[in-house]
């Protein structure tokens, strides 16, 4: 704090001394920016998440209603109990605006509301409330498992329909005390041989049919103006008006809401953002996204000050006026912002888990340009720049190797009985001779395997190279210019090593964050490589 007030004081300054001669500083003041140098108190606090797994429950149905006509000089009225509701629906929906997968990891488990039970004089309970699950858009969706009751009563109603024959006529006991409600006031000894009618098959929602088919698997690449149905509510139960029959015409019972659907799924953002920031540590990242956006991101003269991606937007068109650049979307809707995303600093090495680690190298595969921050004044700038595409050239080839081993692992390439004799029955087909292949998998794991990502040396990308305002840095910046332009007219290989690495406008941009100045081409070409 003491080296910041330091520097505000010489700021305000009438005079600078400087090695040369004495510079009027109401002539040329420093130029300072609270939101560029802010205090420790401006900090935001960091809170990403690109991945999580969230557990959706669909509402219960309500309860049937035990119920009967009263009124005056009726002694024993009908049934008139009213139907359960039936439970909340489950929507999801990708919106623009949102930027980060956080809170609903912290959630973890949503559950719609419960169907209201039924109620005296045939009113039918209230539905539940449905819950809406709001994603950024660019998110994959992908199913880890599930449970539906209503499935398996289907399945146990199939299975035992082959035992009716021996049970026809014959309808005592076969009520499920998890199925059935009894009317408060009886005696468990009325229900020893009272009967039952046949358990009513289970009920499904019409909205099922709208349901995606299992398993679940969505690209939400899109903004969405509708909801997505992905679980419907379960019915409410049966009043007891439902099961009167000449014998029994004042039932005492009715049937329980059916049990909600559960579904586990895996959420993965495909896109973090429209750029990603990528150097090594302490190059200037998290400066550079507060001199583009509002973000509050923690700066410092330290390395590794970031330890979780920021998102910053910058704002192309805040509706005062005409809008400060033109670009269009892949829809062909003009676009008024895109995001920024500020990824720690990678280490030598990061492809081996060092430093912050892989989890970090797959946030740079998910940015659609690549923006590659180069401290002008730690050295050769050249040679930063090979070193990052070190890492990530090194990180596509471990991602390779790792896809091959899995593959290799759960397939297992196995011909029939082998060397043994077949038995008589089969020794005409092809099993016998040998000829037929079977691939069994080995794993049975419910792992979900990775999604597959367009390399990253086919992003488009340039480089912006920070602290230009350093003396003796303009020799370095010329290097680089001419490295890249190289590159450009494939002189040289690409730094990725890879033939089909992307060789289009490349260009170093010279900005010194810390005063904002050269910012504003940040956002002028990447908008030129988003409208490629």
């Amino acid at each position: 704090m003491a080296c910041r007030r330091k520097r505000r004081l010489i700021s305000t300054e009438t005079r600078v001394q400087t090695d040369g001669p004495q510079v009027d500083a109401q002539l040329k003041p420093l130029p300072f920016s609270p939101h560029l140098d802010p205090p420790p108190e401006d900090y935001g606090r960091t809170v990403f998440a690109d991945r999580c797994t969230l557990s959706l429950h669909a509402g219960a149905g309500g309860h049937g209603c035990i119920s009967f006509l009263r009124e005056k000089f009726v002694a024993a009225g009908p049934a008139n109990g009213g139907d359960g509701g039936s439970g909340g629906n489950v929507y999801i929906q990708a919106v623009q605006g949102e930027t980060s997968l956080h809170k609903l990891a912290r959630r973890g488990i949503l559950k719609a509301a419960r169907g209201k039970n039924g109620q005296g004089k045939s009113k039918g309970g209230q539905r539940g409330e449905d819950i809406l699950v709001q994603v950024p858009v660019g998110t994959v969706v992908r199913e880890v498992s599930r449970y539906d009751p209503a499935a398996e009563e289907d399945e146990r109603a199939r299975l035992a329909a082959g035992m009716m024959d021996s049970i026809e006529g014959d309808t005592r006991d076969n009520w499920r005390r998890d199925k059935w409600i009894l009317y408060p006031s009886s005696m468990p000894s009325e229900y020893a041989t009272a009967e039952f009618p046949p358990l009513p098959s289970p009920r499904k929602s019409n909205l099922t049919l709208s349901q995606p088919s299992a398993p679940i698997s969505l690209d939400l690449s899109k903004p969405m103006e509708q909801p997505m149905l992905l679980a419907a509510g379960a019915m409410g139960g049966l009043g007891n008006p439902h099961f009167v029959t000449k014998s029994i015409p004042r039932p005492k019972f009715a049937t329980k809401g059916e049990v909600g659907m559960s579904l586990t799924l895996e959420l993965e953002l495909k896109l973090i953002a429209d750029v990603g920031f990528v150097g090594l540590p302490n190059a200037g990242k998290s400066t550079l996204l507060r001199a583009l956006s509002r973000s509050r991101a923690r700066v410092g003269d330290w390395a590794f000050t970031t330890l979780q991606p920021n998102i910053g937007t910058v704002v192309l068109d805040n509706s005062r006026g005409r809008a400060k650049l033109q670009a269009f979307g892949s829809n062909g809707e003009p676009m008024t912002q895109f995001s920024i995303a500020d990824i720690p600093g990678l280490i030598p090495d990061a492809h081996l888990d060092r430093g912050l680690g892989l989890g970090f190298l797959r946030h740079i595969e998910r940015a659609r340009v690549l923006a590659f921050v180069i401290d002008l004044g730690a050295g050769d700038a050249v040679q930063a720049l090979k070193d990052l595409w070190k890492e990530l050239e090194q990180f596509e080839a471990l991602k390779g190797r790792e896809t091959n081993a899995k593959t290799e692992q759960r397939i297992v390439d196995w011909r029939a009985f082998g060397t043994s004799v077949p038995s008589a029955p089969s020794y005409d087909g092809a099993v016998a001779t040998g000829e037929e292949d079977i691939m069994i998998n080995a794993s049975g794991s419910a792992a979900l395997p990775a999604l597959e990502m367009p390399p990253i040396s086919s992003k488009p990308w340039f480089v912006v190279a920070t602290k230009a305002d350093l003396k003796d840095t303009q020799p370095n910046f010329s290097n680089l210019q001419a490295y890249l332009g190289d590159i450009g007219n494939g002189t040289v290989q690409h730094p990725s090593g890879r033939k089909n690495g992307w060789r289009g406008s490349l260009s170093a941009i010279p900005v010194s964050a810390i005063r904002g100045e050269g910012v504003d081409r940040i956002a002028e070409w990447t908008i030129s490589l988003l409208n490629e």
